[in-house]
């Protein structure tokens, strides 16, 4: 099996997930109550885009956050930032060998945290696994992805997450995401960094990664995050950019160029 690498979700913190969604459902896209990880002391709202989708992480309960091991990075910054920052954080990458995976990074001298399992339950009482690690440090600034399997196979996943309706159609019509945008100080070394770490074609001279349909675009700045997201959409979202805290989301209209 060949180790791949995939862009699975995108994580936004903030502090009033109904307001999220509520957001969202001005702009003709739907999102949902996810769950809780109970352990991490913090919920989930969910907008799906296939299989790739779109994460507002709130603290439900913020002793049990605070108490967190401090190497899930995830929560500790969830901790560090709110209530004051609602912003873009990190995305998430799926493989499919998640051990291999690690041992890649690893050796590549990355700081990997264990690989754990976690799970919440949907809205319907089921339980949603998965195996994942964290990577702590940076480069050049930027957080490093954090790595995630789910249970089951891709195809599986995708027909049970069509079973259960997660994957019906948003409001506005049919949506694609199309692109993450990196605001970083050296675009041409963080491209060609994350191109070599996760087997990604090299980038364009645009400082533009392909993942799988998708992109990671590096653009010059001094935020050293994840600033933007990117869509196709049908009018008349399409042509259309809102933002939500620090979060950009720039629509462009299908088979426009973004």
């Amino acid at each position: 099996m060949t180790l791949q690498f995939t862009w699975d979700h995108t994580v936004h913190y903030v502090n009033d997930l109904d307001a999220a969604i509520a957001t969202f459902a001005d702009h003709g896209l739907r999102a949902f109550r996810g769950g809780s990880h109970t352990l991490w002391g913090t919920w989930n709202a969910l907008a799906y885009f296939g299989l790739t989708y779109h994460e507002f992480l709130a603290i439900e309960h913020r002793p049990a956050a605070e108490a967190e091991d401090p190497r899930n990075v995830v929560v500790a910054d969830a901790v560090r930032l709110l209530p004051d920052h609602e912003v873009l954080s990190r995305v998430a990458l799926r493989t499919n060998a998640i051990d291999e995976a690690h041992r890649w990074l690893t050796s590549q001298g990355l700081s990997t945290g264990p690989i754990v399992d976690g799970k919440r339950r949907n809205p319907q009482g089921e339980w949603i696994e998965w195996r994942m690690f964290l990577v702590s440090g940076d480069d050049q600034g930027l957080a490093y992805p954090f790595v995630i399997q789910w249970k089951g196979s891709d195809d599986e996943r995708l027909a049970q997450l069509t079973q259960a309706g997660l994957l019906e159609p948003h409001p506005v019509g049919p949506v694609t995401l199309d692109a993450a945008v990196f605001s970083v100080r050296d675009p041409r070394a963080v491209a060609n960094h994350w191109s070599h770490l996760f087997g990604w074609p090299a980038p364009s001279s645009h400082f533009e990664v392909p993942v799988a349909d998708k992109a990671f675009r590096f653009q010059s700045g001094s935020d050293n995050a994840l600033v933007r997201l990117e869509f196709s959409a049908p009018p008349p979202l399409g042509g259309t950019s809102f933002r939500l805290g620090g979060g950009e989301y720039r629509v462009v209209r299908q088979g426009a160029k973004g």
